[in-house]
């Protein structure tokens, strides 16, 4: 597909100018990836920007972007997960084609939502962002949710402030050595329970944590939430610590069938994460599209929950990235969203709900 096809069907409705200037961009895009270097656009003192794998780029640069995906997981647990579990090479040669189609069809930026001790690796996503020319992000943060079978044994000994530090830390000097800084924070939760409905008690320390990293760092904290009271339960804990909700990305928020807990975060301005896109659920998720965009349209993100190449597995079975652009977003244009709806909801809602002020 040429770069003005892709940029007219799959992205969206540029003026003139507009047009001519995003190929210029594109072509640059493409000459770098060829080079073997995704584009580097250096983020100035003051303005908002997004830290990819790469290093910081202007907010404004990030493009047509999928918020929540991923290259590579292994579910074996904190306690056996290890890098000699997967050859990066084989990851590559797998998932590289995924991220080539989906670069082909006008997404620019990638948001990689694996964290530590579920299959994080940073180099691995740095050589693909420079041979793909995708804008790729990593994460700091714990992941709670699944029964904490994914936390390591020092998450439920130290405190907020010591894990804080820690995730703190690897904004500051780069995660386990490699230079590489994290784009935003990823945690997860598990339902809340009792009455009335609260987190665990080592969720709601993670999500302090969070609360305290982000006020240090400014990072996004995105949390696999799934659950409407739990997403409640954070905005409570959130204001609790002085952080604004907006900072908060309520993960998987499709998971709750009751609308009304996506409208009462939004409210607040929390990020709405319609994450796990899928033909089979289209109508549902176009309805819901709708609903939010009607009442809040500037705090919704689109993802698939896709990718992944899984550790240990004989079979890859991954799923490809291009639901959104080939399905989605046609069938929500269909149902009567505009071309400005369909830029807020892949272009400009991103670039807010990751930056940070340099």
């Amino acid at each position: 597909m040429s770069v003005a096809t892709a940029i007219n069907d799959h992205a969206v409705r540029y003026t003139r100018r507009e047009l001519l200037c995003q190929m210029v961009v594109c072509a640059v895009a493409l000459s770098a990836n060829e080079a073997g270097a995704a584009p580097a656009a250096k983020a100035k003192k003051g303005q908002s920007q997004i830290q990819t794998v790469l290093g910081p780029v202007p907010a404004s640069k990030f493009g047509m972007a999928l918020t929540h995906e991923h290259v590579l997981c292994d579910f074996i647990g904190a306690d056996k997960t290890a890098r000699s579990r997967w050859n990066a090479e084989e990851v590559i040669r797998v998932m590289r084609p995924y991220l080539e189609q989906a670069r082909e069809k006008g997404v620019r930026g990638f948001v990689d939502c694996t964290p530590a001790y579920i299959g994080r690796d940073p180099l691995l996503l740095k050589r693909l962002a420079k041979e793909t020319g995708l804008h790729i992000l990593t994460n700091t943060g714990y992941y709670g949710a699944a029964g904490d079978k994914y936390l390591p044994k020092h998450a439920f000994t130290e405190s907020a402030d010591e894990l804080a530090a820690r995730w703190i830390r690897e904004w500051e000097q780069g995660i386990e050595g490699t230079g590489v800084r994290p784009g935003f924070i990823k945690i997860g939760v598990d339902p809340a329970e009792s009455s009335p409905p609260g987190l665990s008690e080592v969720d709601a320390k993670l999500v302090r944590a969070a609360a305290r990293a982000h006020r240090r760092t400014g990072l996004t904290i995105a949390s696999h939430t799934v659950q409407g009271q739990a997403a409640l339960e954070h905005i409570r804990i959130l204001e609790s610590e002085g952080v604004d909700p907006k900072a908060y990305i309520y993960v998987h928020a499709h998971g709750e069938p009751d609308q009304k807990y996506h409208f009462e975060a939004a409210a607040k301005g929390v990020w709405i994460s319609y994450d796990g896109l899928n033909a089979g659920d289209q109508d549902q998720h176009v309805r819901w599209t709708l609903a939010m965009l009607a009442k809040y349209p500037d705090r919704l993100l689109l993802s698939h929950d896709a990718g992944w190449y899984q550790a240990g597995e004989p079979v890859q079975k991954a799923r490809d990235f291009n639901y959104l652009i080939d399905g989605f977003l046609p069938a929500l244009r269909e149902a009567g969203a505009s071309e400005a709806d369909i830029r807020r909801l892949t272009v400009l809602n991103p670039a807010k709900a990751f930056a940070v002020k340099k």
